[in-house]
């Protein structure tokens, strides 16, 4: 599969979908592409990566727009990425395959206690990431003329970013209660 895929999904959809992101914290032992991505936004004043999660205890309150992390997350890494994130911040994580429901409702049931919309999307390589916003939902606030105006993507594009979020039923019935859009 494509790597293109996988980074301009992770970075895009967010960035197209929060009002105006400036900070951005990228959580990944390989975050160098997603890094390359972020510079493709003109409104980014910066862009972190950092490979250990336990440096997020480091970092200031409310001092990220928004945080993609591609590691494991639990309760405790879910509150520290909350006390990071700005009052209308979102992260965007990977996460097991949907098939895994008990997973994937444990750990959405955690960071229901920290966002108002919690929704999975596919990345189009097969696999998943699942976006948690305090404010912006991320098909009713995409901003388009941002996501049309970026250039040299090999992927994401405004229609891309909207189908992502579309969900077979099974997996819509099986998230029903826990997915908040």
């Amino acid at each position: 599969m494509k790597k293109f895929i996988d980074s301009e999904m992770m970075i895009h959809v967010p960035l197209c979908t929060h009002k105006e992101p400036k900070n951005i914290l990228i959580i990944s032992d390989n975050g160098e592409d997603m890094a390359n991505d972020v510079k493709k936004h003109d409104s980014i004043e910066s862009a972190v990566v950092k490979a250990n999660l336990d440096s997020l205890r480091d970092i200031e309150d409310k001092s990220f727009d928004v945080v993609v992390s591609q590691m494991g997350a639990d309760a405790a890494v879910a509150a520290h990425i909350n006390r990071i994130l700005k009052d209308d911040g979102l992260m965007v994580s990977s996460h097991p395959d949907l098939d895994d429901t008990q997973a994937n409702k444990t750990f959405m049931q955690i960071l229901a206690n920290y966002y108002k919309i919690i929704m999975p999307y596919n990345l189009g390589n097969g696999s998943t990431a699942l976006l948690a916003s305090k404010a912006y939902h991320p098909t009713a606030d995409i901003i388009l003329q941002r996501s049309d105006m970026l250039d040299n993507l090999s992927y994401y594009n405004c229609d891309i970013h909207i189908a992502a979020f579309a969900m077979p039923n099974y997996i819509r019935k099986n998230y029903l209660t826990i997915i908040k859009n």
